[in-house]
């Protein structure tokens, strides 16, 4: 029989909920306070906490951020006075399951209990069902391309929470693999076999969103039962309209359990929440777990291999593309480009180059218009710290020796030339 272990400082409070609650299946028992609680959680390690926010000497907050700290499976719900509703939705950044506003309906109490030991059940599920560590790292590793620092991080990043159910919110410039790195995370997640369901927010017409995402009375539309058991990936999250993100709350609220939630966004959301153009709550709830992934030209040691990655997936009819190859003024002129469009550009550019030649040795007159105007590099005050002499040469390269335009081009005096 699944335990909850019941938070309140009023007394009158356990008894209406032990009268409510132990008819539907679950065992309970109580503390009137957080400290109390968490040496009796630690004790008997109940399938859910219903605590009370506003609690003295230990609120629920606080209790909240320890439960958490000792055991991150652990499913909290927080109770909540109507004029305290900010900071229940603020216990959502602290990783509360969900909150419920006094005085509750006796369904809607039973019903968010029954939410949270679906969740807890679909979390053990996933870790059971989860692969290997030594398999996923690998698997990881083979698809997330990367030596460098950043590249480093960012695979440790995914291989720690491929086997969690928490919400990822995937955040980075345009191109730098967001989608990529969503699919990994549910290719290696305990469901790979189950649907991920990808939704493009910015390119979804009004009444797709209406019918495939938000359905009636906050219980989804067809993407997210179709997305039962495994991923409900959704882009560009921060181009919902504001109706449509408080409608999305409902559902996350009703079925966001049932599945595990990927969000990206190139923009800043917290940001946007600060400036009132994100709504607060879904905020919380899908920023559990960000992730930043780096811009291309903050991996510049990369380049390399993802050339040669890039270089593989391409069809040539005229060569065999395993032979290709970049030659060092190439490769030089591509690590001084600033890659906008990130690893989507630098993807696109190979691919053109590597299916059209029918030479096996790349030179930089081969390369993008774009690529070698040295007018178009970065300033030297913007390129890496610690490589500016290799950056100059490459300009003054680029530039023919010209000393006065390469100065132009990397704005700074021709006596630093000399």
């Amino acid at each position: 029989m699944p335990a909850v272990l019941i938070v309140d400082d009023l007394l009158s409070i356990h008894e209406m909920l032990d009268a409510v609650i132990q008819p539907t299946g679950f065992a309970t028992a109580f503390s009137t306070d957080g400290e109390k609680a968490l040496v009796l959680y630690k004790a008997e390690k109940f399938d859910l906490v219903l605590a009370d926010i506003d609690m003295k000497p230990m609120d629920g907050i606080t209790l909240l951020k320890q439960l958490k700290q000792y055991d991150p499976s652990c499913v909290v719900i927080i109770m909540t006075a109507y004029a305290s509703t900010d900071s229940a939705i603020q216990a959502l950044k602290f990783g509360a399951f969900d909150y419920l506003q006094k005085p509750f309906k006796v369904d809607e109490l039973i019903a968010t209990l029954k939410r949270g030991m679906e969740s807890r059940k679909a979390s053990a599920e996933r870790s059971a069902r989860s692969s290997l560590p030594a398999v996923k790292s690998a698997e990881i590793e083979q698809r997330l391309i990367g030596q460098s620092a950043k590249a480093k991080k960012l695979i440790q990043q995914v291989k720690k929470l491929s086997s969690v159910h928490t919400p990822v919110l995937l955040l980075g410039e345009i191109g730098t693999g967001k989608g990529a790195v969503a699919e990994v995370l549910h290719a290696t997640g305990g469901s790979p076999e189950r649907p991920m369901v990808r939704i493009d927010c910015a390119l979804s017409s009004a009444q797709s969103i209406r019918d495939g995402l938000l359905g009636v009375d906050g219980a989804g539309g067809t993407w997210v039962q179709q997305a039962s058991g495994g991923t409900l990936l959704l882009e560009h999250i921060s181009t919902l309209t504001i109706p449509v993100q408080k409608e999305l709350v409902s559902v996350l609220r009703n079925t966001g359990h049932s599945f595990r939630l990927i969000c990206t966004s190139h923009e800043d959301l917290e940001k946007l929440t600060d400036e009132g153009r994100f709504n607060d709550e879904l905020f919380y709830r899908v920023a559990t777990l960000p992730v930043v992934l780096p811009p291309l030209r903050e991996r510049l040691d990369d380049l390399p291999i993802l050339v040669k990655h890039f270089i593989r997936g391409v069809t040539n009819p005229y060569l065999d593309v395993s032979l290709v190859e970049f030659t060092e003024d190439a490769m030089a002129q591509i690590r001084a480009y600033r890659w906008p469009g990130n690893l989507a550009e630098l993807e696109q550019v190979v691919s053109k180059i590597v299916s059209t030649t029918e030479a096996r040795v790349i030179t930089s007159e081969q390369l993008p218009l774009r690529l070698r105007i040295a007018e178009q590099w970065p300033k030297l005050e913007e390129y890496i710290a610690g490589q500016e002499k290799q950056y100059i040469d490459m300009v003054l390269h680029a530039c023919s020796g010209n000393k006065q335009r390469a100065a132009k081009v990397l704005g700074i005096s021709v006596s630093r030339l000399v």
